[in-house]
Order: C-alpha cells, then sequence, then structure tokens
C-alpha cells in the first residue's frame, strides 16, 4: 500500500470554511483503479491554528501515479488555486510506502 497525505496549517478563523470545502466538495477518488480510501484529518487548535491532513491510501504507489496523471486528479482540483486564502502557504505532501499493515 501507499498513503498519499497533503498537512494545511489552517487559522482559526478560517477553520469553519476550510472544513466546508472539504465536506462539499467532489472528490473523484471512487472511480480510481487502487484507491483504497480517504480520511480528512483535524489536529487541535495550537496558538491560532489547527492542522489539517488529507489521507488517502491506495493498493499501491503505481496507482497513487495513475491518480496524479488522470482527468479524475484535474477534475478534483480544479479550483485549487482559489482555496490558498483558507491556509497558510503550500499545502505539504508526504508520501509513504507501508512496510507493515495491521488490521
Amino acid at each position: 500500500m501507499y498513503i498519499a497525505m497533503n498537512r494545511f496549517t489552517v487559522t482559526a478563523e478560517n477553520s469553519e470554511a476550510f472544513e466546508a470545502l472539504w465536506l462539499g466538495r467532489d472528490s473523484h477518488l471512487k472511480s480510481v483503479e487502487g484507491f483504497v480510501e480517504f480520511h480528512m484529518l483535524k489536529g487541535p487548535l495550537l496558538d491560532g491554528h489547527i492542522l489539517y491532513a488529507s489521507h488517502t491510501v491506495w493498493a499501491s504507489i503505481e496507482a497513487f501515479q495513475g491518480w496524479t496523471k488522470s482527468d479524475a486528479f484535474r477534475a478534483a482540483h480544479k479550483d485549487a488555486g482559489s482555496t490558498m486564502k483558507l491556509h497558510e502557504g503550500a499545502p505539504i505532501f508526504e508520501g509513504f510506502e507501508t512496510i507493515q499493515h495491521i488490521s
């Protein structure tokens, strides 16, 4: 498996709008081969900011890479530039290959 995460630092006053944006969007993920699951994570309020992370699980790194080159990816991210005002700086991407999985 492969896990792809984007971290977003959001000010407390923008958190409601940021959450509404994520909860109301069409992710296009379910139609992509190799997609396993998605979680939008919310951390605690700390120094006026909240850390959010989009957490996507893929069957393989190749499945994730296929997603990033797909029409579904372009459709899901077409308005990404207009949301920059809701979080500080660019999202921070982190990708992880799974070396152990216990369920």
